[in-house]
């Protein structure tokens, strides 16, 4: 494959089997709702899994977070390794059976974690919930097989509205149900994984055709190895870069957020949880409303740009907000950087071929986890520096001006790396 031209390998080539337009429309929708009720899952046992572990360590709150840390770090661990094995597997055997058995899979599994009776059971259940929930890359392949590359920005929005509900909607419900019953919410949460597997298995067509497969291979599909497609293009390669340090940045979100608001603003927890809403609902909309009309206006180029843009000046501002008001503002400027992310996805999906699509998003989600690894430890280090009495450095906006500097390298580097592209898409 030449470095100049990508590989369009889509849905829309002549000589593909086309699905009909209304089982295509039930396949994507369905997609959608899987991704939608795996971070509504993953949401809903986000605030009582804490509250479990420390049950289970007598009340011990420093051993809790101790143990909680591990937990968080053996989850990310499980999705850098496992998502470009499954995504590979997609490649291979097709994306209907790994994303039911993902399903199915995860539904098992948080029933194992409401019924475990001690840590140790939980704790193979966090390990289990890590590569069953590495789903998301087959979910995207899927994606990309029946989605044309004019259309494919929009779709990966709606992807990422997906995220941007069960971000809201999960941890409000986790939190009610969990007030009635610590173990309620790993119950609701696997019936419904169990639920969407059983009505996938009626209705989620098949999208890669076996002639359009490809083979397996454990040096493609270990997280190494699939990084290694990554650099099959300069401008792949450059955008791998990009998402990276964007999912680098918005670590400082889950990792640092809630200690930044409490120290700086004294938000009691219903102010941080309904600007953490904020922050969801804002991200929602700008996947599922604002991608279509920013790539019509001004290509997939211009839109990746000018997320980029609005992100690096939402994170500074965050940063820079001495009250809680200019704060607030701050929320729907950095969620535009929702423009991003799916244009970024729908440039790379054209530099591979369409037995590699799931390669592709294995790759790309081990960049997330790989992420997930590093960047707490940035944040929340460079903040507890950054605030530690009697050093003479005082700035507690540091975790989000790293995050900004993060961004704005992603944004001079897609500067950089599209410019060949734009040329030729």
């Amino acid at each position: 494959m030449s470095d100049e031209t990508p590989a369009t390998g889509t849905a829309l080539l002549p000589d593909e089997p086309q699905q009909t337009a209304g089982p295509r429309r039930a396949a994507v929708i369905f997609i959608l709702v899987t991704v939608t009720l795996d971070m509504l899952a993953m949401g809903m046992i986000a605030p009582v899994l804490p509250r479990l572990v420390t049950q289970f360590l007598g009340g011990n709150q420093t051993r809790a977070a101790e143990m909680y840390g591990i937990f968080a770090t053996v989850w990310a661990l499980g999705q850098f390794i496992f998502s470009p094995v499954l995504g590979s597997l997609s490649d291979r055997f097709g994306r209907r059976p790994v994303v039911l058995l993902s399903n199915f899979g995860l539904g098992v599994d948080y029933l194992v974690m409401a019924l475990a009776p001690t840590l140790s059971w939980l704790f193979v259940g966090r390990v289990i919930s890590g590569i069953t929930s590495a789903s998301v890359p087959t979910a995207m392949a899927y994606i990309a097989d029946v989605t044309p590359p004019a259309k494919r920005s929009q779709a990966f929005g709606l992807i990422s509205a997906a995220f941007g509900v069960g971000f809201v909607l999960g941890p409000a419900l986790g939190g009610l149900l969990g007030n009635i019953n610590t173990r309620l919410p790993f119950y609701v949460a696997g019936s419904m994984s169990l639920l969407n597997a059983v009505y996938g298995a009626f209705i989620l067509p098949e999208s890669l055709p076996r002639e359009r497969r490809g083979s397996f291979s454990w040096n493609r599909a270990n997280p190494m190895g699939s990084l290694v497609l990554l650099r099959s293009h300069t401008e792949l390669l450059g955008l791998s870069a990009v998402i990276f340090l964007g999912y680098l940045a918005h670590q400082v979100l889950t990792s640092t957020y809630v200690l930044y608001a409490d120290y700086r603003y004294h938000w009691s927890d219903r102010t941080v949880g309904l600007s953490l809403a904020v922050v969801g609902i804002c991200s929602a909309i700008a996947g599922a409303v604002l991608v279509k009309p920013a790539v019509r206006l001004f290509g997939d180029r211009n839109a990746l740009l000018l997320g980029l843009v609005f992100a690096t000046a939402g994170f500074a501002l965050f940063g820079l907000s001495r009250t809680g008001a200019l704060f607030w503002l701050g929320i729907p400027i950095m969620s535009l950087w929702g423009l991003s992310g799916p244009t970024a996805q729908s440039l790379m999906t054209q530099y591979v071929q369409p037995d590699q699509q799931g390669q592709l998003q294995g790759a790309v989600s081990s960049l997330r986890g790989l992420a997930g690894l590093i960047g707490p430890a940035i944040f929340t280090f460079s903040f507890a520096f950054a605030i530690r009495p009697g050093s003479g450095w005082h700035l507690p906006g540091t975790p989000f001006y790293l995050a900004a500097l993060f961004v704005f390298l992603s944004l001079i580097l897609a500067l950089l790396v599209t410019r060949r592209s734009n040329a030729t898409l």
